[in-house]
């Protein structure tokens, strides 16, 4: 018994060591990463781009990094990035900016964001280098407008024209005995079509096609300024499929030259006055945002809000990251629209819609902003369905050519899984109510046709109060918003000329007219939603579902877009969605 209770608190004591050592330990680091590291930036560096880097809206903290001081630490927001390139063009210690141009993982209207700092970034007099060893199509695109474009001997440039494929669930439905009950308005309105359609209609075809040809023009025209090749060329170039190895993209001039990475690299430092032996000092985005202070007129009273709406659009009150709940995101624009110094507000969207009745939650918060201050509204990749409805009331709406928005309609999805459950699985279902329609909506058995119309009406009656609020808001007239709604979706030219949006333009230019009509010359930016504290987007980032996320769209790939699409429509069951119709991939 001695020996027992001897190696027992000895046991224990150890354990105990071991966790107040562990605490410390923890405490010491947790307390490094959140003090900023001091970074200094030294002369004669270049600044790095990642085409591969994806922007969200807002900064994403990388706690873990953080913790164990490795790169990324975080990845900067869309706008950071912007202000960043801006920031290099001045500063004495950037002398240039190399490019990497593999893989591009952001939308099209992010790409032209960038895409115009960096043009922007060469008026300055300093160089952009461009190198990939197998560039993708939007990669090329980011990569066209450099001084040099480099690409590997052995790799190549794609440059096929654009597709966009959908896939339809119909069949596996009709397999599964499951019976999508469909609603909708608008005759472009192809949210369902992978439901209740085998391949596409008429009319999504025809509104595809047209977007698409929008944005593939504004693709050659962009590429062959910069290349200074004539659009009919670019075009047949990608139509009788010329471009198959790296040797044809230097034949076509579509890149400089074709080099290894050292002979890119002895370029740069040739460039920079450097010797063979020496190191080009790379600073990447993510260092060099935490070596330069991007606040401008921090003494100024006077604010521009912006309000970053990324995500899908949902009721309730969660302050989930790239989610637009309508309960959160009033609160947002309340605390903006009651600050006496925010003299403006610009809402950044980037949604491609969602929940109709949290649409209508937002839009009616930013129309008691809009008595009090000007509201302007800067669209990204989408502002669609559920993202158009929550900007048409704003002062001013800016698109970039390529973003995709309109979208006006609504649907509702209510799945009849009566004889899934029986013919398949073997499960019934009874049950007892005290009035007819108690149970309106089970998925345990078929609508009736009377509460079927319950439901169109429903559909048909948010359908008329959206219109209505596009009409208010663009001062347009009702024929005119029913003829340009219909559920369809337009480019961001497209959407100029319809009267949809005001002006092509990115965020700088949305922020600039917002303080224009706020009548503003000196000002800070005040930015929402703010961001979290590193702890506590640490403990975020060790939550269960990020990481199995995470997991299935390792595992599965290119199919993971498929396996969001059905988790989609599952979310979206029962309730009346003004969203973009299908996951839009296009490549």
């Amino acid at each position: 018994m001695r020996s027992f209770f001897k190696i027992f608190f000895a046991t224990l004591l150890a354990f105990v060591v071991i966790l107040i050592l562990g605490v410390i330990l923890l405490a010491g680091v947790i307390g490094s990463a959140i003090s900023p590291e001091v970074v200094t930036l030294s002369p004669n560096s270049v600044l790095v781009l990642e085409t591969s880097q994806q922007y969200n809206e807002q900064k994403v903290s990388n706690p873990v990094n953080a913790l164990l001081r490795q790169e990324p630490k975080s990845v900067p927001g869309l706008n950071d990035m912007i202000r960043l390139i801006k920031h290099a063009e001045t500063d004495d210690d950037i002398k240039g900016i190399y490019l990497k141009a593999e893989g591009n993982a952001n939308g099209f209207a992010t790409n032209e964001e960038v895409r115009n700092a960096l043009l922007r970034f060469k008026q300055s007099g300093k160089f952009v280098f461009a190198y990939g060893e197998v560039m993708d199509q939007k990669s090329y695109y980011m990569a066209s407008l450099a001084d040099r474009v480099y690409v590997h001997p052995k790799g190549g440039v794609e440059f096929s024209g654009f597709f966009t494929q959908l896939t339809f669930l119909k069949g596996t439905l009709e397999k599964l005995e499951i019976q999508p009950q469909i609603f909708y308005d608008g005759r472009f309105k192809s949210a369902t079509e992978p439901l209740r359609e085998t391949e596409m209609t008429l009319a999504n075809r025809i509104q595809t096609s047209a977007y698409l040809g929008d944005l593939y023009g504004n693709f050659l025209k962009n590429i062959g300024t910069a290349r200074k090749i004539d659009t009919a060329s670019l075009h047949r170039y990608a139509n009788e499929g010329l471009i198959q190895e790296a040797a044809d993209a230097l034949k076509y001039k579509l890149v400089d030259g074709l080099k290894y990475n050292d002979q890119v690299m002895d370029e740069i430092k040739s460039r920079l006055g450097l010797k063979g032996s020496d190191d080009v000092n790379f600073v990447s985005v993510s260092k060099y945002m935490d070596a330069v202070d991007l606040t401008e007129n921090k003494g100024a009273d006077n604010k521009v809000a912006i309000i970053y709406a990324e995500g899908n659009i949902v009721g309730g009150d969660s302050e989930k990251d790239v989610t637009i709940s309508s309960g959160h995101f009033i609160k947002l624009i309340r605390e903006a629209r009651q600050d006496k110094d925010v003299k403006a507000i610009v809402f950044r969207v980037n949604s491609p819609g969602g929940s109709a009745l949290a649409s209508e939650s937002i839009w009616r918060e930013l129309v008691l902003a809009k008595k009090s201050k000007p509201v302007v509204v800067s669209m990204g990749d989408y502002a669609a369905s559920g993202g158009y409805y929550i900007s048409c009331m704003a002062d001013s709406i800016f698109a970039q050519p390529n973003t995709l928005t309109g979208s006006i309609g609504v649907f509702a999805v209510l799945p009849n899984l009566q004889g899934f459950f029986k013919n398949k699985l073997g499960v019934t279902f009874d049950g007892v109510k005290t009035a007819q329609y108690a149970d309106l909506g089970n998925t345990s058995r078929p609508l009736t046709d009377i509460e079927k119309k319950f439901i169109q009406n429903s559909v048909d009656s948010i359908y008329s109060t959206f219109k209505s609020r596009v009409v208010e808001g663009r001062k347009l007239s009702g024929a005119v918003v029913d003829s340009i709604a219909q559920g369809r979706v337009w480019s961001g030219i497209q959407a100029k000329q319809l009267g949809l949006v005001d002006r092509i333009g990115g965020i700088n230019e949305a922020i600039a007219c917002a303080a224009k009509l706020a009548k503003v010359s000196s000002y800070r930016l005040r930015e929402y939603p703010e961001s979290d504290a590193s702890l506590s987007r640490m403990m975020k980032s060790f939550g269960a579902s990020a990481h199995v996320e995470a997991a299935v769209k390792n595992e599965l790939g290119e199919q993971y877009d498929l396996y969001r699409q059905i988790k989609e429509m599952k979310e979206m069951s029962g309730e009346i969605q003004a969203k973009l119709p299908y996951a839009v991939d296009i490549r």
